[in-house]
């Protein structure tokens, strides 16, 4: 059975549109990689501000990847229906989808894999964070300078010569 030149067309678009988003994906999913790993240096380091810039930047690539998935999904359905249908075109090439496809599976499981380590890093860090809070409150000198200088009574000038 011929397929018509609209058909053909149609056909070459889909295929193109989803190798385009697959590599769309591939690369937003390097790009967080990439965040995760300099995420993991700021949370052994434990600057808070540099922490905080790259959970919002991680958040911003997170929803980019997904919402790229919620069109590859319909997508990839087109394509399993031209592949079904007949061969793709072969300008195209059939081989570089399913390359692509385990390309981005491996990307996410390596994105999952170094989201649990940098929670885990995490949780250790707000751990030690905790129990040097805990450590400060507990000091005698912390607490007496505290009672010292929180009452009514608390100096406006302070003669710095003596």
């Amino acid at each position: 059975m011929a397929v018509s030149p609209e058909e053909f067309n149609q056909r070459v678009a889909i295929l193109k549109r989803f190798r385009a988003l697959l590599t769309e994906q591939r690369d937003r999913f390097r790009s967080y990689l990439e965040v995760l790993d300099k995420q993991k240096d700021v949370i052994e380091t434990g600057s808070t501000e540099d922490l905080l810039s790259h959970v919002e930047l991680e958040e911003k690539i997170v929803a980019d990847i997904f919402s790229i998935q919620k069109v590859i999904d319909p997508l990839e359905e087109m394509y399993r229906a031209v592949v079904n249908t007949g061969a793709p075109p072969e300008p195209l090439g059939r081989d570089d989808v399913p390359s692509l496809k385990s390309a981005l599976e491996g990307l996410r499981t390596e994105a999952a894999a170094r989201t649990t380590r940098n929670r885990e890093l995490l949780s250790k860090r707000m751990v030690e964070i905790r129990s040097e809070i805990t450590a400060l409150r507990n000091n005698p000198y912390a607490a007496s300078r505290r009672s010292a200088f929180s009452g009514a009574g608390t100096a406006s000038l302070i003669d710095i010569k003596g």
